[in-house]
């Protein structure tokens, strides 16, 4: 691994997208918690998607649309400003689609913020489409807000690693900790099964593999530590037969659990892997989704 000066990230403004349902009320005050604690401030939007609207929709309804957005986004700006009187919080109100919409407020440095839970109709899903399409899709950092509001703060940054090309967002992971003057715990999974079949099958070969995966997770704390020598940082490789399994119960134990991204496609357009998706659904706290595209731009000097 290079031994090259890293780049620190800088934790950009937070973007909370607005639905009025009470998960997005909730993640609301964590996003702007959050905003507190970064020193940035906050942009509530609203994407109405009027633009598609008004194909079907006459003037009257337009306008009925505008009036009870603008005063979803007043309620919630006020209930945040109730809890932190000091912070900047601006409001959008955005024609385009919301995953579209969320996308161009945060620009190329924001974070989005979004409930773990939308208005759609289908309850069983953990995990309402516009905040699935926001993770899947965005080029800057999600944050899918799970957990209860209530739920004590454990002190620890929870980072989801495979190997050493997730050094880039691993620091911004390092900053949210610094920002929340917690620990940062990097997590490795070393899952057998994904061996089984393959050319690496024999026991000797498993061994050396697992081997070679706390060497590199050993050497990603390490840098981590050089960019941040005030940061305790801990790393762990965890050996079992289910990784998102694993990271969901790591959920439990932390207050933040950051995930990177790939350039990943299916279909007509990016997906998250299995691993991240199976994670946002069922964690038991605020899962962060770090696009690679983000890392890249950002984590140049």
């Amino acid at each position: 691994m290079s031994s090259e000066i890293l780049a620190r990230p800088d934790l950009g403004d937070v973007i909370m997208g607005v639905d009025g349902s009470p998960s997005a009320r909730t993640a609301a005050l964590w996003a702007a918690a959050e905003a507190d604690r970064r020193d940035r401030s906050l942009c509530l939007v609203h994407a109405a998607d009027t633009d598609r609207r008004a194909y079907w929709s006459d003037a009257e309804t337009m306008q009925a649309v505008r009036e009870a957005a603008r005063d979803l986004l007043d309620g919630t700006a006020a209930a945040v400003h109730e809890r932190f009187p000091d912070l900047v919080v601006t409001r959008r109100l955005i024609r385009r689609e919301p995953v579209a919409g969320l996308q161009e407020a945060a620009g190329d440095r924001g974070t989005i913020v979004v409930g773990s839970r939308g208005l759609g109709g289908f309850s069983a899903l953990m995990l309402g489409s516009v905040g699935l399409g926001v993770a899947a899709r965005a080029e800057v950092p999600v944050i899918v807000v799970r957990g209860g509001d209530e739920r004590p703060e454990t002190g620890s940054v929870t980072a989801a690693v495979h190997g050493a090309a997730d050094l880039d967002w691993l620091l911004l992971a390092a900053a949210e900790a610094e920002a929340r003057k917690a620990a940062l715990r990097i997590v490795s999974v070393w899952n057998v099964l994904t061996h089984v079949g393959s050319v690496a099958s024999m026991l000797d070969d498993l061994d050396g593999i697992a081997r070679q995966r706390v060497h590199e997770v050993k050497a990603l704390a390490d840098r981590v530590r050089e960019a941040h020598p005030g940061l305790i940082v801990g790393h762990h490789v965890e050996t079992g037969t289910s990784t998102p399994g694993i990271l969901i119960e790591a959920s439990g134990h932390t207050d933040l659990l950051v995930m990177g991204r790939g350039r990943r496609t299916l279909g007509l357009g990016p997906s998250l892997g299995r691993v991240a998706h199976a994670v946002i659904h069922h964690s038991r706290c605020p899962v962060e989704v770090v696009p690679s595209a983000f890392v890249t731009e950002a984590g140049q000097p």
